[in-house]
């Protein structure tokens, strides 16, 4: 056993005096910032509205954790970093967790790894095809005002598991097996949904029922909405296109080059490529074209543009299809398309900083649940960078760097009587927009 009060051995004196170094400091945390991603779900309600979502088995008189409970703290571990599940052995003891429980630092313990796993594993498809629902009124929830129109945008994104999880299928590009979810964003960055699938390349007929379930909760909400669906040529399929144009959503995607489009653009290429021949050859040198022409599997002809690009490299030729009468080709392409590029640094935030590729569950629900949870702690990440001034660089700043400036903060936690109080380093270089931070999130919309 552990006696607190031996000193740290093996520590090198500092300017002629030895150093002394104890356990004994109390009731101690690492992630004091924690309590701001509280105040976030308090205002956004993320685990209230997942937890409404599942049937809990369990009898009342014996339970110790609610489901919104567990399926908070899962969603904080996640948001600071801990994105393990076996991470709750340690932290349900740790004094700011509690409190962003709303529990009292002495209070009982939070729940375990085991009790974790077992919720993981609660919801059937039933009940995920809800929770998805829940995430598109989240998602609608967070305007302060229905807007005149929104632009999702759709992707992809490989998954490489190591084990014998339902769904896992091999991809042989990235030469694994692995899952392939489908992921929205809006413009914007706020996560809309996430569907767990095998690796491969989505096909119409199963992004078409995707996107009528998606498009009708959107509605449901907000009945008179404009939605424009962006994404690349992954999407452009026959049935995408005839079910937007059914339902009066506009579209605007890549299309894959071939031999009939390339013959639209011949002279063009060449006459691009002579411009850059007789300028300093030091900037590309790019123009636009727009025709109406259809694949044979089309119904009809769709409005087609033509980005051409000639560099040192040689030429590019990128094609996008879309059902927007106005605006012209450049504008299109450059002011509207071409943001399709930032849903992937929303997919690095949510993958990369917040370990959403930690689908290692053998049930194919579990690992869908897993989505949603770290769809969760998103939305608690979202919200934090949403209170920041938007003059401030922690206004663009990534989650990893929101989490290190932030939440990695230590505190000493002292519960008296009537109140509980937290020492903050007196050092800490963020302090400032600490404070404004919490003084903005009660003017998230909820």
């Amino acid at each position: 056993m552990n006696d607190l009060t031996l000193p740290l051995s093996g520590l090198s004196s500092v300017g002629g005096k030895s150093v002394v170094a104890r356990f004994d400091g109390g009731m101690l945390s690492s992630n004091s910032g924690v309590l701001a991603l509280a105040e976030v779900e308090k205002r956004l309600r993320v685990a209230d509205r997942v937890a409404r979502c599942i049937d809990d088995p369990r009898r009342p008189d014996q339970i110790i954790h609610s489901l919104a409970d567990m399926i908070g703290f899962r969603m904080k571990m996640i948001a600071a970093g801990y994105e393990d599940g076996n991470d709750a052995n340690r932290l349900r003891c740790d004094p700011v967790f509690k409190m962003a429980q709303d529990a009292l630092p002495s209070g009982r313990d939070l729940a375990s790894q085991s009790t974790m796993c077992r919720l993981e594993n609660l919801p059937g498809v039933r009940e995920l095809v809800v929770m998805g629902r829940a995430m598109v009124d989240l998602y609608c929830s967070s305007f302060r005002q229905v807007p005149k129109r929104i632009v999702l945008d759709i992707d992809d994104t490989f998954d490489a598991v190591h084990g014998g999880q339902q769904l896992r299928l091999f991809n042989a590009h990235h030469d694994e097996y692995g899952f392939q979810p489908i992921v929205v964003f809006d413009g914007d960055g706020r996560f809309v949904g996430a569907v767990l699938r095998p690796a491969k390349r989505p096909s119409g007929a199963e992004i078409r029922p995707h996107l009528r379930r998606l498009v009708r909760a959107i509605r449901s909400n907000w009945p008179n909405i404009r939605i424009l669906i962006r994404a690349d040529s992954h999407y452009c399929s026959p049935q995408v296109i005839d079910w937007c144009r059914a339902n009066d959503v506009d579209f605007i995607l890549g299309v894959a080059p071939t031999t009939t489009l390339r013959k639209h653009v011949a002279d063009l290429e060449s006459s691009t490529m002579a411009r850059f021949e007789v300028s300093s050859k030091t900037n590309k040198v790019r123009r636009f074209k727009e025709f109406f022409d259809g694949a044979a599997s089309w119904s009809r002809v769709e409005r087609i543009i033509a980005r051409v690009e000639v560099g040192a490299q040689g030429a590019d030729t990128r094609f996008i299809v879309t059902n927007l009468a106005s605006g012209k080709a450049k504008a299109l392409y450059e002011d509207v398309y071409c943001r399709r590029g930032a849903a992937e640094n929303h997919i690095k935030s949510w993958k990369t900083h917040l370990a959403a590729d930690r689908t290692s569950c053998t049930r194919a629900t579990a690992n869908q649940f897993r989505l949603f949870l770290h769809a969760g702690a998103y939305w608690l990440m979202w919200g934090l960078r949403a209170a920041m001034p938007k003059r401030s660089s922690f206004a663009v700043a990534q989650f990893d760097t929101l989490r290190l400036r932030l939440i990695k903060i230590a505190a000493r936690v002292v519960e008296m009587k009537t109140q509980i109080r937290l020492h903050l380093p007196t050092s800490c270089p963020d302090q400032c927009i600490l404070r404004i931070v919490l003084s903005r999130i009660p003017q998230l919309a909820t």
